[in-house]
This record gives C-alpha cells, structure tokens and sequence, in this order.
C-alpha cells in the first residue's frame, strides 16, 4: 500500500505553484528590464550633441526651476534654433512636420515616478541640486536614459547628506506621498 502523499507534494500542485511562480518572476524581471531601457522616441533627440553645443537643460526644461514638472519645449522652441543652424536631417524634417501641422512631439517620459511618489524639481533646484545628480551625465547620453536606483532608499540618502539640518522635514512620509 502507498503511503499518501500530503497535498503541497502533489505532483499538480508543485507545477502549478512553479508555474506561478516563474509567471511572476519573469514579470518582475520584465519590468525591471523595460523600466531600465531608454523608450522610443518619435524624433531622436541626441541630448549629447546639444549639451555639448552649450545648451543647458533649463533653456528647453523651463518648468525645472518653476514647478513639479521640468516639462519639454514646444516643437516652435526646437524650431527657432533649428532655422538658425540650417541643418538637414530625418529627425529635423519630423520635427518640421510636427511645427507645421501644429501638433506638440509626443515624447514617451523617462524618468518616471509611481502614482504614489510626487516629485517636485522646483525645491531641488532652487536647493542648488543640478539636474546630473538625479538624471546622470546627459552629456554622455545620445538619448535620455532612465537611471537605475532611483528609489525611495536613494531619494533618502541624498536628503540626509545634502541637508542634514532638514532632516526630519525631508524624511516625513507626506514630503513625497501626498
């Protein structure tokens, strides 16, 4: 006589249970892999090439310095230099078509904070934080490129070495969570 076996050694429920299992798994390395990955965009913007031109971050990301959002410029600011430099390419004849119909550039966002987390660049610039600590060297990026790390633990450390005397301000929940 066989001896029965308790119910979490069934053969079914142990592929079922490995089966979810790996479900999950590779759903979280999914998303740690797409969330890492620079998105497509409609128009490549070599951030590079324009950094390296002399174009600071706050001439197109205005909203920085202003309010929670760095924002984009509008296809008519893109424009106004690209008319100046007279240069040809795929990407400025997107943008060109873009301007002329009317329509703002469809940019899929990079760096992007879950529902719960709000994130406000006004108090961070106007603390001297520069735009590199959070977003990296976009000098080096031909394309903006999320950075890996960016959690609460990280938002945390900088707070406490950057301003060690709002510590307990900083480091309140409703700070980030509202």
């Amino acid at each position: 006589m066989e001896k029965k076996r308790p119910w979490w050694q069934r053969p079914g429920i142990v592929i079922t249970i490995a089966l979810v299992l790996l479900i999950l798994l590779g759903g979280a390395a999914g998303g740690i892999y797409f969330t890492q990955i620079p998105p497509e965009q409609p128009i490549q913007f070599p951030h590079n090439f324009h950094v390296g031109v002399g174009a600071q971050c706050a001439y197109c990301h205005t909203g920085a310095a202003t309010g929670p959002t760095a924002g984009l410029p509008s296809p008519e600011k893109c424009w106004g230099c690209h008319q100046q430099v007279q240069k040809q390419s795929p990407e400025l004849d997107k943008l060109a078509a873009f301007v002329k119909a009317g329509d703002s550039i469809p940019w899929v966002p990079v760096a992007i904070q879950p529902d719960h987390v709000h994130f406000n660049h006004r108090p961070h610039v106007a603390a001297g934080v520069t735009c590199e600590t959070c977003h990296g060297d976009v000098a080096q990026m031909t394309v903006a490129e999320p950075q890996s790390g960016q959690n609460m633990g990280w938002c945390l450390d900088c707070h406490k070495k950057m301003a060690p005397e709002k510590w307990v301000r900083l480091s309140d929940c409703a700070t980030c969570h509202y």
